[in-house]
Formats: structure tokens, C-alpha cells, sequence
């Protein structure tokens, strides 16, 4: 997927490390979403997207039953957006938890990396898509075009989608 779209792929790192607290969606056993922030630790070129999570979460127990996971991405701020989808998994390992560890995990692993709730959860990206819209003046030019031509809107801004 990511080989075929290097330059689309860039853009949607850049997003992600930009943004960094996604909402990641899992699926429960009973079938239904449970969706809850997580932040991103790192997003590496094989399109593979690494988070700390406790061994024992409810996320953890979901990814064992169904490895489908979604994460949604926003900055209104900025009008950027990504939506990844792909699969997960929860494992440990000291050595990647050592690589991607920050200080600001110690205030949830008081433990430090070898702490023994810390778990990685990987998800290897399968689909993305990402937007970014023009700021408010440019859509309101855009709005204003449209409702004089008659003509809709359409996408404002930039739309990949990378598979």
C-alpha cells in the first residue's frame, strides 16, 4: 500500500505526527464499537503505528477477540483530518517500549517501561484517508461561487485516499 503512494503517504505522516491523540475504534465481543483517545507514539514507513496501552484494558481484550481497529484523526483548527484503518495487535516487548518510550508515559507507567501493565499495541495500517481544507476564507469563496452558479461545491481542499 504505502510503496505505491509515497508522496500521499508523507503527507499523511506528517498528519499524524501533527496531530498525535487519535480516537481509536475497536470491536467488542458483543459486535458493537468502543471507540476512546489514544496517542500516538510513532508512525513508521512500513505503515505500521505503535501505541502503549495496560496489558489488562478493555482494548487489549477487544483486539484478542477482533483485530479490526479504526482511528480517526482531527485538528479543526488547522481543517486537517485522517482516518486510518488496519489491525492490531497487543503484545510486549522491552525493547521497542525502551525506543518509543517518553517521560510523559511515566504518569501512567510509574514503572518506566519495564513497568509490568505496559503493553504495545501495533497497528498495521491497511487503508487511509486523509483531507485538508482550505481555511475559512477559501471556502466561503468557494460557497459563495457555488450558490451564484448554481454548480456544487464539490471538495474543497485535498483528498487522498491510499490503499
Amino acid at each position: 500500500m504505502m510503496h505505491k503512494q509515497a508522496g500521499e503517504f508523507a503527507k499523511l505522516v506528517q498528519l499524524i505526527q501533527s496531530i498525535r491523540i487519535a480516537m481509536l475504534t475497536t470491536v467488542n465481543e458483543a459486535g458493537h464499537f468502543h471507540t476512546r483517545p489514544v496517542q500516538t507514539l510513532k508512525l513508521e514507513r512500513s505503515g505500521v503505528l505503535w501505541f502503549f496501552t495496560d496489558r489488562a484494558s478493555p482494548k487489549a481484550e477487544e483486539l484478542r477477540h477482533d483485530v479490526r481497529v479504526s482511528l480517526s484523526y482531527a485538528d479543526p483548527g488547522r481543517h486537517t483530518y485522517a482516518a486510518v484503518s488496519g489491525t492490531g495487535s497487543i503484545f510486549q516487548d522491552a525493547d521497542k517500549a525502551r525506543d518509543l518510550w517518553t517521560i510523559e508515559q511515566r504518569a501512567y507507567y510509574p514503572d518506566g517501561p519495564e513497568d509490568a501493565r505496559l503493553a504495545l499495541l501495533r497497528v498495521e495500517i491497511e487503508r487511509a484517508e486523509y483531507w485538508i481544507a482550505p481555511g475559512r476564507v477559501s471556502y466561503l469563496v468557494a460557497a459563495a461561487r457555488a450558490a451564484l452558479s448554481g454548480v456544487p461545491v464539490g471538495v474543497i481542499g485535498e483528498n487522498q485516499k491510499l490503499d
